[in-house]
């Protein structure tokens, strides 16, 4: 007779396997971590517990409630975690190589983006500032008004100016180009989010969720800049941290120094 493979004999194709599904689940966490999909996730969770328990104590009406409940859980899972799903999926299809080989954002672009945040930030005046890195944003350049200039901190500030017809949605930077202002861009739905963020700082970290790119955000209240990445909001930016996190994330060579 055969033995079992003792647990601590683990071969390279059970290591491997380990380290998928480590990674999957790992992932998935990462994904839902801080919104309401957690809460979500856990109710899935109990139901699953009160399945294996009506199973093993032979609990004929419940087990007979959960077996009608249970087959329509994978459609539930796809309509409650569809933004969560969109996001992990992104994630996956990203090559990691992309942002090495393409083109940056150069050096005088992200100075001239810095020079008008905080201008824009003295005045008071509200901003939002999506600059493209490997994920393309062609579809929320196209929902707004076209304009392929070379990023300026004068063409900026006259975008954000008050009573402008640009003034309200995103700028779009590709490269060293303004591609787009007047840009719609997805709210997010966490439930992290701060009530004090409003619909400026809902949209940077939305569309962050669903691409790689970065968003300077300057609020029309307070004057605070922002800075968001992969769904998370940095407030409360000096110009040296800004510019530093800019050149970091930007720029293949790495931060400024």
């Amino acid at each position: 007779m055969d033995l079992a493979q003792p647990l601590g004999l683990l071969g390279w194709r059970d290591l491997v396997d380990l380290l998928v599904v480590g990674l999957v689940v790992y992932n998935v966490l990462l994904v839902i971590r801080g919104t309401g999909g957690m809460r979500i996730a856990l109710g899935i969770l109990v139901l699953l517990g009160a399945a294996w328990i009506a199973g093993v104590l032979k609990l004929r009406t419940l087990e007979a409630s959960l077996d009608y409940l249970l087959p329509v859980l994978p459609v539930v899972i796809v309509v409650l975690f569809q933004n969560q799903i969109r996001s992990a999926l992104a994630r996956v299809g990203r090559n990691p190589l992309v942002r090495v080989m393409s083109d940056q954002t150069p050096e005088s672009g992200i100075h001239e983006i810095v020079l008008a945040a905080q201008a824009l930030s003295l005045r008071r005046l509200g901003a939002l500032i999506v600059i493209e890195r490997g994920d393309g944003l062609r579809d929320y350049v196209e929902n707004g008004i076209v304009l392929d200039a070379s990023v300026s901190y004068d063409l900026l500030l006259t975008i954000f100016a008050r009573g402008t017809p640009l003034h309200d949605g995103a700028v779009i930077v590709q490269k060293d180009r303004v591609a787009a202002a007047a840009c719609f861009l997805p709210l997010t739905n966490s439930a992290g989010v701060s009530i004090e963020h409003g619909t400026r700082h809902r949209a940077a970290i939305g569309i962050t969720e669903v691409t790689d790119a970065v968003v300077v955000v300057v609020s029309e209240e307070s004057g605070r800049i922002s800075i968001a990445r992969e769904g998370r909001l940095t407030s409360n930016q000096t110009m040296r941290e800004l510019r530093n996190s800019l050149f970091e994330l930007l720029l293949a060579h790495g931060a400024a120094s």
